[in-house]
This record gives C-alpha cells, structure tokens and sequence, in this order.
C-alpha cells in the first residue's frame, strides 16, 4: 500500500479541514465538555475549528491528506499570537478552564505541539493520521525537541501509544480525564 501524500495546507483548504474537525470531534470528549449540547456543537464547534485552523494556516504548521481528509494542526515552539475565539463566554470559560491545566503540565522549554489531529469518519481506518501527524514529528525531531499533544480519549491513548507516544501526565479538568503525551 502506498503513502497517502501530505500537504501543507493553505486557506484554499480551510472549508474541507473545518468540515473533518467538526465530523471527527462530534463524540470526542473534550468538545463535548466544550460545546456540551447539539445546538452549541452545531453552532460553535465550526467557529472554533476555524479559529484553530486560522491561527495555525499562516505558519505553514497545518498538514493535510486528500485536501482535508486528515488532517494536523501544530503549534511550532515560536509562539502564536493567538486572539480570543469568536464565542460566548461561557463557552470561553470552558475552554480557558481546559487550556490552563494542560498548559501547566508542558514543560518551559521549547517543544512541538500537536493541538489538532483528525480524520473524516469517511475515511477512518486508513491510518491517516499517522501520516498527517509525521511533518509535525519530523519538524520536531530535526530541532532536537519533543513534541507533546493531549487527548480526553481513551481510545486515543492506546492509538497514540501504538505511534510512539508515551503519557506523562493524567489530569482532570472538571470531571473531564485528560491524558498529556510525550514523543522524543
């Protein structure tokens, strides 16, 4: 079986990468801590997507498959501006609440961070996420850096331990378990 090419992605893109996000993440735990009813989902999770993807698009540290059938998002160890996402506060609370405990466990040194991955259901199963995630490993591994991701899925662990991650922090946000992970 052959490789499935990875690409950068560019704005062009954005649609397809917000269309897999918001189809992949439908039953993932932390959007659903997020966005905790249909509606909000509905609403929001397409807002917040695209404000992950804009941040990230314009660094060159978004990689995609198909055009948007998997895809990554990295933060590179210079930093992002990052502006506040279009959304109500409440929903700003949830995620400032998340994004402090998981940024409290990352070291202070410099590292790669692996903030999005995802594949369409459409095409799960395929294995492109391994590829998706490799430009980002690679960009780490070539800088001498680890690079770390989190996920409140624990399925994802056992999947991302199989691609040789390790976790090195389990934490709670709220009721919700969240497994930091480390590579190189």
């Amino acid at each position: 079986m052959s490789q499935p090419e990875v690409t950068p992605a560019t704005e062009a893109d954005r649609a397809r990468v917000l269309d897999t996000i918001v189809a992949a993440f439908r039953a993932d735990p932390a959007f659903l801590y997020f966005f905790p009813n249909q509606k909000l989902y509905d609403e929001q999770a397409p807002i917040f997507a695209g404000h992950l993807f804009d941040a990230r698009v314009r660094h060159g540290t978004v990689w995609i498959i198909d055009g948007g059938a998997s895809v990554s998002m990295w933060d590179p160890p210079a930093a992002i501006a990052w502006k506040q996402a279009p959304l109500p506060p409440e929903t700003l609370a949830r995620l400032k609440a998340y994004e402090a405990a998981v940024h409290a466990t990352l070291p202070p040194t410099p590292y790669w961070y692996l903030g999005v991955l995802a594949t369409h259901p459409d095409h799960a199963g395929r294995r492109l996420g391994r590829a998706a995630m490799a430009p980002g490993l690679a960009a780490a591994s070539g800088a001498g850096l680890p690079a770390y991701l989190e996920t409140t899925n624990p399925v994802n662990v056992e999947v991302y331990r199989r691609a040789g991650w390790d976790v090195v922090k389990e934490l709670k946000v709220d009721a919700l378990p969240v497994w930091v992970m480390a590579q190189g």
